[in-house]
């Protein structure tokens, strides 16, 4: 699987270096097409390991419409810091080797932000 930054100013490790929370995970995975089945088999592996970490709140993963190789996954997670202890842990790098090779991800920490008469955080 290959990794690539979203932002170009803001790295993953730099997020993972924070100590905040409540915060949104939202990956971003391209995939050839013919491979689609073999990504939604891991991550559904790596979703059941990530519910039993501390933390963990709830994930959600959704695909492009008309045939989209692209799939959105979001997570949420009470901080940075138990994600990070999750993502560490041996038996999560273990899972990783079973994506497809064809695999782009684009992993991203958020936090909600409050929008007067819009949105609240």
């Amino acid at each position: 699987m290959e990794f690539i930054e979203l932002d170009k100013h803001v790295t993953l490790g730099e997020q993972l270096a924070q100590e905040i929370g409540p915060v949104v995970l939202v990956n971003i995975f391209h995939v050839a097409p013919e491979d689609a089945d073999q990504l939604l088999k891991a991550w559904a592996d790596d979703a059941l390991y990530f519910k039993r970490q501390p933390g963990f709140i709830s994930a959600q993963i959704h695909r492009g419409i008309a045939g989209s190789g692209s799939f959105l996954n979001y997570a949420v997670w009470e901080s940075v810091a138990h994600f990070r202890r999750a993502l560490e842990n041996p038996e999560f790098r273990a899972k990783l080797a079973a994506y497809p090779s064809s695999v782009v991800a684009t992993p991203h920490l958020f936090q909600r932000v409050s929008v007067p008469n819009v949105c609240v955080a």
